[in-house]
């Protein structure tokens, strides 16, 4: 093997990137991971976004990570604390009045009961029957998913289809028929169904919609919710909320420990101009700078769009599939916000390590409104962490840094420019934040916002979808990325998908990579069995 080929080429160090890579290496397998940004991570990394300020670049909040996948890769003999800081989440209200939710289901229930006695005895057996239901749909993490299709003999995908009523049904009636009532209905009814306080149907309606082009009154929403639910439990999760030491980046740094103790090479500062593909098979990539490289297996951990509309060259996919692609829900509607602050306002001390604003349904939804007719939200929705409090180390001595998802903030805008909308996603959430702390605009010594076009270009991120589509209905399991192809393999022989853009979807949790790589080692076994 000539040192410009391999086994398998990884396109984009990702978290699920690396991933894929760590574990096929560890199967024996000689893996090159290319990555066109200057240091792995992608989405996942810590930067500098200011002198001496750093910051998760996108993902700030570690609640997914598998445990299988930590374990299976060794992450914390690498250096991963990933359960080092765990935070609770503060509501917020205008003036500095907050509702904190604490793993003390005491302390929790004391600060529920100043707003709603009800909500105070409802909310742990509600919640807790929600995360069991997402329990059972977290349970198809790490699985592959089977195809449905009524022409497969092959016994596998039957018995997977087999347990996956089974383990529904092993729920208990009463939860079956519950999950089947709420699954495909808006939060804004399950809050009403639920709650009585608007803090706390506000709290869920942003849960339910962050990172979605959805309102708290869309269909499909309480099934996000179930969705981000399923890392709560400690089996599919981490069962809580973690700011890792040191930021996301942390989980990146352990990764490309533990790939290249397995042997991968990883290439920065290397973007893939083009798929190589010879007799309508994929065979490695050619980079921007013309340097080919051959392998039999190419894996992409970009979107589905980036990888198949962009670097498969035209002509050599079908057409009916490509128009499938095209059509993949890709309108990222989050920016990113970050703060380098001289000061903290009292109220941010005291909160919770994680401060949502999102007072209402109502305010979600209106918030939703504008992004529908292509504007910056007046009043985004906002998810505030403050990493140098539990981190000081990611910024000067004495200075802070705020980590901010401003909600909503959309691709598709329609009379109003990329740079306008950055200007106006940096002023109305700082509005908001003077609401909830008085004189923190004042504090504020530099800045940096990353609209979805800045995603988009930054991280090559279509459309700025940090989960690489849309995790609704029609866009997950069976479907994701599309019907008869939800099993990491591609319509063109040699290419796989390995990124959020196939199953399980979004977050960072791995599983995505690790399904894709226990796929690719499945198929390799039979090649080599059938050659036999």
């Amino acid at each position: 093997m000539s040192a410009n080929s391999y086994d398998v080429i990884v396109i984009g160090a990702g978290h699920n990137g690396l991933v894929t890579a760590a574990y096929l290496a560890k199967a024996g397998q000689k893996v090159l991971v290319v990555e066109a940004g200057e240091q792995p991570g992608g989405a996942a990394q810590t930067r500098e976004f200011a002198k001496g300020f750093r910051v998760s670049s996108v993902a700030h909040i570690l609640h997914a990570l598998h445990p299988k996948v930590i374990g299976d890769l060794g992450l914390e003999q690498h250096g991963l604390k990933a359960t080092a800081h765990r935070i609770g989440t503060s509501a917020m209200l205008p003036g500095g009045a907050r509702l904190d939710l604490t793993a003390d289901k005491a302390a929790t229930q004391a600060s529920i009961a100043k707003f709603a006695p009800a909500d105070a005895l409802a909310y742990h057996p509600r919640m807790e029957r929600l995360v069991r239901l997402a329990g059972a749909l977290g349970s198809f993490l790490m699985k592959t998913p089977p195809s449905p299709s009524p022409s497969s003999n092959d016994f596998q995908t039957k018995l997977a289809l087999g347990m996956f009523a089974f383990k529904l049904r092993m729920m208990g009636k009463k939860d079956m028929l519950e999950l089947s009532r709420i699954l495909t209905i808006n939060v804004a009814d399950l809050a009403n169904d639920f709650f009585e306080s608007d803090i706390l149907k506000g709290l869920l309606g942003m849960e339910a919609t962050l990172g979605v082009y959805l309102g708290p009154r869309s269909p499909n929403t309480v099934f996000n919710l179930l969705y981000r639910l399923a890392s709560m439990d400690a089996k599919h999760g981490q069962g809580g909320l973690y700011l890792p030491q040191g930021g996301m980046g942390a989980v990146i740094d352990a990764l490309v420990k533990s790939a290249e103790a397995a042997g991968v090479t990883i290439r920065t500062n290397a973007p893939v101009g083009h798929i190589l593909i010879e007799k309508e098979v994929a065979v490695g990539v050619v980079l921007a700078n013309g340097e080919e490289i051959r392998a039999p297996t190419v894996a992409s951990s970009a979107d589905p769009q980036r990888t198949l509309l962009h670097l498969v060259q035209p002509g050599n996919l079908d057409t009916e599939f490509l128009r499938r692609m095209r059509h993949l829900r890709m309108n990222g509607c989050v920016a990113k916000v970050h703060l380098a602050l001289d000061g903290l306002p009292e109220a941010f001390k005291q909160a919770q390590g994680r401060m949502v604003f999102a007072p209402s349904t109502n305010y979600v939804e209106r918030a939703f409104d504008c992004a529908k007719y292509g504007r910056v939200s007046d009043n985004p929705a906002l998810e505030i962490v403050i990493p140098t409090l539990a981190d000081p180390g990611l910024a000067p001595s004495g200075k802070h840094v705020a980590s901010i998802l401003c909600q909503y903030a959309p691709y598709k805008l329609r009379a109003t420019s990329p740079d306008e909308a950055r200007a106006q996603v940096l002023e109305r959430t700082l509005n908001v934040l003077d609401q909830i702390a008085p004189g923190m605009r004042k504090q504020v010594s530099a800045s940096e916002v990353l609209t979805p076009h800045d995603l988009e270009a930054t991280f090559n991120l279509s459309g700025g979808q940090w989960h690489q589509g849309e995790v609704t209905l029609d866009q997950v399991f069976f479907l994701r990325p599309a019907a008869s192809f939800q099993q990491y393999r591609m319509p063109l022989p040699g290419l796989w998908l390995c990124g959020a853009g196939a199953h399980p979807g979004g977050n960072v949790s791995g599983a995505a990579g690790a399904n894709a790589a226990r796929e690719i080692l499945k198929y390799l076994k039979g090649r080599r069995g059938h050659a036999a």
